[in-house]
């Protein structure tokens, strides 16, 4: 038999982790620019993979926490596939989550329709990744999970929150016309940024925190979740996991150096870590995830822990619309597309493609697909862990998507996790579609409706409450 058969004892709860390193060879395109080429320059922390198996009499949950910015549908098929013939983990009990780092590449396609023309070899970047690292990255994630598989042990679970404000901000700043900017690093103004009425909308402050500990009364593995871009290194040709990496890192120390930390980011599709009123903010994404790590540390302090768990997870796939690209946005983008069918450089160095035409392939891309297709299957997985949810959600919800599945859900703690699966793109609430912006113009990382938000919403809270009920 093996260790990925082993049989736990009836009612026991088993916990295995593991972590192997996916960090890409210097020279590889790091995703998270719109038109921007970086091939990585230097690693300043490396990327993992991170696995985490449960099994409640022979019933498994796995989550997989990779260090990249976007893992596309295909490749998460792949995996959920290879999973499944190799260890007979079901698929839909595998989560796969890419905690969004901005200083790593991505896993699959995802700045330009599939139907999008062909382009020159050396602009495989600019559809968002490049298949070598891709394959790459695949194959360590497979291994992580087997080494997992490997390492199943007794724990008990704990599970519970702490409160952390300080390092998140609402990045969508309402001017004075009432459109809306993101609020950059630092003031350039001596009296701060006077254009700045408000912040659209909220943060989600919530670090939950769920703690397997071994017989030695050890935390064995810890399950994170906080909700944040990570992007304090970009945009900065330099490999890093960000804040992720670091508050796993520095969860690992003050848990003896033995504990695997997974870190699943939320829905933070408009949550950045800088603040637009402070001057003397120190960003720094070690120090971010040093002060997390000390709140995460007081929590595992008052957790209560118990043997056993319910695992369970439920999946569905909801048809999302995606947006209508107007007549004259259209014709203006294929205009451009007319005069320069192949990228265009905007400068000498060779680094970035002209803006006009990197937003003409976008437009003509939403096109592509809504003509294709007319709406997108939006999968919605629920993994339950005892009275623990964690819900996984494709793409970069806003905020306040989160908070709303959250409030509405039938059991505490419920923790989001985005950027799941697969890559659809932002997901602004409605109101924040009208005002524009990054985030809510006509793009192909913006494609779906308007109505995506709600419809995303019901769905997750008809599966939290059908798992329990």
């Amino acid at each position: 038999m093996t260790a990925a058969q082993k049989a736990p004892a009836d009612g026991f709860l088993l916990a295995g982790s593991a972590s192997v390193d996916i960090t890409p060879n210097l020279g590889v395109h790091l995703a998270g620019a719109v038109g921007l080429y970086r091939p990585a320059r230097s690693v300043l922390d490396p990327l993992r993979a991170r696995a985490l198996v449960l099994d409640s009499d022979g019933r498994r949950l796995c989550f997989l926490a990779l260090d990249v910015t976007i893992i596309t549908a295909d490749y998460t098929a792949r995996i959920r596939q290879s999973l499944f013939q190799r260890f007979g983990l079901v698929p839909e009990a595998v989560m796969i989550h890419a905690t969004q780092t901005h200083s790593a590449p991505a896993v699959g396609y995802f700045m330009v329709d599939d139907d999008f023309p062909a382009m020159p070899s050396e602009f495989e970047w600019l559809r968002g990744s490049e298949k070598v690292y891709s394959a790459y990255a695949v194959e360590r994630a497979i291994e992580a999970v087997g080494l997992a598989l490997e390492a199943l042990e007794p724990v008990q679970i704990g599970a519970g929150s702490g409160i952390e404000g300080r390092f998140a901000f609402n990045r969508r700043a309402v001017k004075r016309d009432g459109t809306v900017a993101m609020p950059g690093r630092c003031w350039e103004e001596p009296a701060g940024p006077t254009w700045i009425r408000y912040l659209e909308g909220p943060i989600d402050p919530e670090l939950g925190v769920v703690c397997l500990r071994g017989a030695d009364g050890r935390p064995e593995a810890l399950l994170l979740n906080y909700t944040c871009h990570p992007v304090h290194v970009f945009p900065a040709p330099d490999v890093s996991a960000d804040w992720p990496g670091a508050l796993a890192n520095e969860t690992c120390k003050a848990c003896g150096g033995e504990a695997a930390v997974l870190v699943l980011n939320g829905a933070c599709g408009n949550i950045n870590p800088w603040s637009p009123f402070d001057p003397d903010y120190i960003e720094d994404h070690r120090r971010m995830g040093r002060e997390m790590a000390a709140t995460v540390a007081k929590v595992v302090d008052m957790l209560e822990f118990r043997d056993g768990a319910v695992l369970d997870w439920r999946v569905c796939n909801v048809r999302i619309p995606l947006r209508h690209v107007g007549a004259d946005e259209l014709m203006a983008a294929r205009a451009v597309l007319d005069r320069s069918p192949q990228p265009v450089w905007s400068d000498d160095t060779h680094l970035a493609v002209d803006p006009e035409w990197t937003a003409a392939a976008s437009v003509v891309s939403v096109h592509m697909l809504e003509q294709r297709a007319g709406a997108l299957d939006y999968e919605v997985q629920v993994l339950r862990l005892g009275n623990t949810a964690v819900v996984g959600l494709p793409g970069e919800p806003f905020a306040e998507l989160g908070l709303e599945i959250k409030l509405a859900s039938p059991t505490y703690p419920t923790y989001i996790a985005h950027c799941t699966s697969h890559y659809v793109g932002y997901i602004p609430t409605p109101e924040a579609t009208k005002r524009g912006g990054h985030e809510a113009a006509t793009r192909y990382w913006a494609k779906l409706a308007p109505e995506a938000h709600d419809l995303i919403v019901a769905a997750a809270v008809e599966l939290l409450q059908d798992l329990f009920r």
